[in-house]
């Protein structure tokens, strides 16, 4: 048996085994559990205790929050494996495929879920499986756009790009005109995070993709897929981008190992200048780098598509198998709520866990004075979400391997291994029974 139908086989098995146990250990004391991917003490963990607090208080419940960043879906297959699922998980609209088939996740009546009539269409997408079911409350959505250090870009005299060849000459100067004025050629233009590391290469090109009419793969009717990374859409974007690594040289040194986390602090370090990036780091960069020194402004327009721009967000799972399963409701309902979005909106301060909200009666602007938000939330109109196969993580994965691979070695043909690489989706959906 292959590794591949194994592992189907063994989240059969694991489903079976959840259905009817426990979760979390924590149902005994009537501890609701709640796991988020963040960083443990971060700004970000500090919000969601914020917003359990504030559940308990209004709902009587009481929570647990777990923040785990490192490996988090690996430490939740070990619970899992131990029938010790939590009882909530706050996780990645991109995670849903993969937690559903393996039997994880409850299905959301959205009509019965307090609130669910209020939240956006377009973040409802990003809660529903392969089957057209919801298996999730949205809880945030966010689009990507350029942060800029505006004090290189007037230092080296540019405009704010609205092309792809404007945005490769302002990379190029960034890289060769020494923007920080301290005599050495120590500046890059593009931070990128280009590492395979939970498929970041492919997470970072998707938003040229999406700008140039690209994709990944095409919903073909029916429940099933194409794959089209081999359309000459997408490989104008991959050759661009390599572009920037092989030829223009404007990417910064390392970047083909580097994932966001060693990222965010390449940019604070003044060692490159544009990074194409959620708004979850906005906060972090003025209060590091200063915010009369950077700027936002959209993905420009590629020359054969476009606009567009990855979407994403995080979602509330409910986790089966929970002896708590009113209190988990609850506990969606009030996420999704306003209360619920304004406590993880976080204002205007680093910690927020609602980069975007999805409920249409909180008003962004209401409850952020930064401007800048306007960009990325203009930038959402034209978000494209993962498509819900049954498990999108290994074509993310396959795609960043390709990617990465491509800027990391200029000698590769981009036209080449975009072919080879969409018959390796074509593959993996086939094994989903997804084509």
């Amino acid at each position: 048996m292959s590794r591949r139908l194994l592992g189907i086989a063994l989240a059969a098995g694991l489903a079976a085994t959840l259905t009817g146990c426990g979760s979390g250990g924590s149902a005994s004391d009537n501890t609701l559990e709640i796991w988020i991917r963040q960083a443990p003490d971060s700004d970000s963990a500090k919000t969601a205790q914020k917003l359990a607090d504030a559940f308990t208080k209004a709902s009587g419940v009481k929570t647990k929050v777990v923040a785990l960043f490192d490996d988090f879906e690996t430490k939740l297959n070990q619970q899992a494996a131990q029938k010790q699922l939590p009882d909530i998980v706050i996780n990645d609209t991109a995670q849903l495929g993969a937690m559903h088939s393996q039997g994880w996740l409850q299905q959301v009546d959205k009509t019965k879920l307090a609130g669910g009539d209020k939240l956006s269409e377009r973040a409802w997408t990003a809660a529903t499986g392969s089957d057209g079911k919801f298996y999730a409350a949205p809880f945030s959505a966010q689009a990507f756009a350029l942060i800029v250090r505006k004090d290189w870009r007037e230092k080296v005299g540019m405009e704010a790009p609205k092309t792809w060849d404007e945005l490769a000459a302002l990379a190029k100067a960034f890289t060769d005109k020494d923007p920080d004025g301290n005599g050495q050629a120590d500046t890059a233009g593009f931070v990128i995070p280009a590492g395979t590391k939970r498929g970041y290469a492919s997470w970072y090109a998707s938003s040229l993709m999406y700008a140039n009419g690209g994709d990944f793969i095409k919903a073909a009717g029916g429940g099933k897929f194409t794959a089209t990374v081999n359309d000459p859409k997408t490989i104008e974007a991959v050759q661009y981008l390599q572009d920037q690594f092989c030829k223009a040289k404007s990417v910064n040194p390392g970047a083909v190992s580097n994932d966001t986390t060693v990222t965010h602090e390449v940019f604070e370090k003044g060692q490159g200048g544009i990074y194409l990036v959620g708004p979850y780091v906005l906060a972090r960069f003025v209060n590091s780098i200063g915010t009369d020194k950077i700027e936002v402004i959209p993905v420009p327009k590629g020359p054969s598509g476009g606009p567009g721009t990855l979407g994403e967000g995080e979602n509330v799972y409910m986790m089966a198998g929970s002896q708590m399963q009113d209190a988990q409701k609850k506990f969606a309902e009030f996420a999704i709520s306003p209360d619920g979005q304004r406590i993880g909106m976080n204002k205007d301060a680093n910690g927020a866990i609602v980069r975007l909200p999805v409920n249409t009666q909180v008003d962004l602007a209401a409850e952020r004075q930064d401007p800048r938000w306007k960009v990325f939330q203009e930038s959402y109109a034209n978000a494209v979400y993962a498509p819900p196969v049954p498990n999108w993580a290994p074509i993310r994965q396959d795609s960043a391997d390709s990617i990465n691979a491509l800027w990391a070695d200029c000698a590769k043909n981009v036209q080449t291994t975009m072919g080879e690489l969409n018959t390796k989706l074509t593959q993996e959906l086939q094994s989903q029974k997804a084509s």
